[in-house]
């Protein structure tokens, strides 16, 4: 029998930490240079401390916008098993055992803490496609905020009586450059797709979902994916909610605390928000999902919730459509539309 490890790893961009949790103590283990060669320094010093072949060791960390994925990539070559914990349930966790200071040593312990005591699902790795194409569009939200910004310079700058032709001439040219960069990432993101036909098989599938549409369907179907192999292909559409957030929060307790109910926010906010304009776009057009809405309104549910409720019910079609493999049929899903909320 197998005896597991969890290790916990606070990853910067120039380094990481790494903790180990036994009992009631935790040890710090070592601080190693985020790069190949410590990766290497790690492994090498991880087989002297647990030389058997019968330990099983256990990442654990935190997403931390990119700067974890060539630590998770060495794990996952050394068959290691990788822990991706929401950060936010970490934070509860800490706060929840009186840690509040924060560094990058304490928050590796309670990385590994969090992996004794919690025992988090293992993330499997996701195929290579789509964490190519997840990289992708996270480059493309990059560039599109960039550009937002730009032109919203731009446009300030053209009010002022007498611009500085210089600097609106600067201003011209990084916005046309950054133009340049978003259709060579739309044409990567093509040529990926073109490439495995399969991943477009399912683009085109949950295109078909009310309210997805072209801006919202790649981002979504990344989120779909992570939670399949988050759950090793076993999780609920429930959980997806969960995963997103999108998960209803009550906050009552005994006879004087009733504050409204809100959604959790614990899953990615990035997924949220692409969840949310495919609620706003859905729910203009003649289909299930502007029914739902309107019901949901008229017995006196607020807009703001109605949205959010339609966002969920988005994701729970997403989840069905991409599970069985199968084109969004309106008539099959409109009983669940109109159904209570």
């Amino acid at each position: 029998m197998s005896t597991k490890i969890y290790i916990g790893a606070d990853v910067a961009k120039a380094k990481f930490d790494l903790a180990t949790w036994s009992g009631q103590s935790g040890t710090l283990l070592n601080t190693f240079p985020n790069t190949p060669s410590g990766f290497a320094q790690l492994g090498e010093q991880l087989r002297t401390l647990w030389p058997s072949r019968e330990t099983q060791i256990v990442l654990v960390l935190e997403p931390t916008g990119g700067y974890e994925m060539g630590l998770v990539a060495y794990a996952y070559d050394q068959g290691w098993e990788v822990c991706l914990p929401n950060p936010k349930q970490v934070r509860d966790f800490a706060k929840g055992r009186g840690r509040r200071a924060k560094t990058d040593v304490l928050d590796a312990l309670v990385l590994a803490q969090f992996g004794v005591e919690q025992q988090p699902e293992p993330q499997e790795e996701l195929p290579a496609e789509v964490q190519e194409l997840s990289e992708l569009l996270h480059r493309r939200e990059d560039l599109e905020q960039l550009k937002r910004s730009e032109r919203n310079r731009l446009l300030g700058f053209q009010q002022r009586p007498a611009p500085t032709p210089a600097v609106l001439q600067s201003l011209e040219r990084t916005i046309a450059a950054l133009d340049a960069e978003l259709d060579a990432v739309e044409k990567a993101i093509k040529d990926l797709l073109n490439r495995h036909p399969d991943l477009k098989r399912e683009a085109k599938r949950l295109d078909s979902v009310s309210g997805i549409g072209e801006k919202t369907v790649l981002p979504i179907l990344v989120l779909l994916h992570r939670w399949k192999v988050r759950t090793s292909g076993r999780g609920t559409a429930k959980g997806l909610t969960a995963f997103a957030g999108l998960d209803p929060q009550r906050h009552d307790s005994g006879s004087s605390v009733h504050k409204r109910a809100s959604i959790s926010k614990m899953g990615d906010r990035s997924a949220r928000h692409y969840l949310y304009m495919a609620a706003l776009g859905g729910i203009r057009g003649n289909n299930p999902l502007r029914t739902f809405y309107h019901r949901l309104v008229s017995r006196g549910k607020a807009k703001r919730l109605a949205l959010v409720a339609a966002a969920h019910k988005i994701l729970t079609w997403a989840w069905a459509v991409f599970t069985q493999d199968v084109d969004f049929d309106p008539s099959r899903f409109l009983p669940a539309a109109t159904a209570a909320a």
